[in-house]
């Protein structure tokens, strides 16, 4: 699924343009200390995903729903 008319697609480098997945704009797992993303901690606490690609790759959407998955087992 992608979003051609976003005026950021695509948002990260790195991804083949026909793989790009904008399923997940915004990460839902983005607020769990442990994602697993490649994310930086900011000086404000927040986190910079701006290095991760999960989300937007064809594997991401699986990734992210067993992720949801086993935090909900919790």
């Amino acid at each position: 699924m992608q979003n051609r008319d976003c005026k950021f697609f695509p948002c990260h480098d790195g991804i083949k343009e026909e793989d790009f997945n904008c399923l997940f704009c915004f990460c839902p797992i983005y607020f769990y200390e442990n994602c697993g993303g490649n994310f930086e901690l900011m000086e404000n606490g927040y986190k910079d995903c701006s290095n991760c690609k999960i989300p937007h790759t064809r594997e991401g959407y699986d990734y992210i729903i067993d992720k949801i998955d086993k935090i909900m087992e919790k």
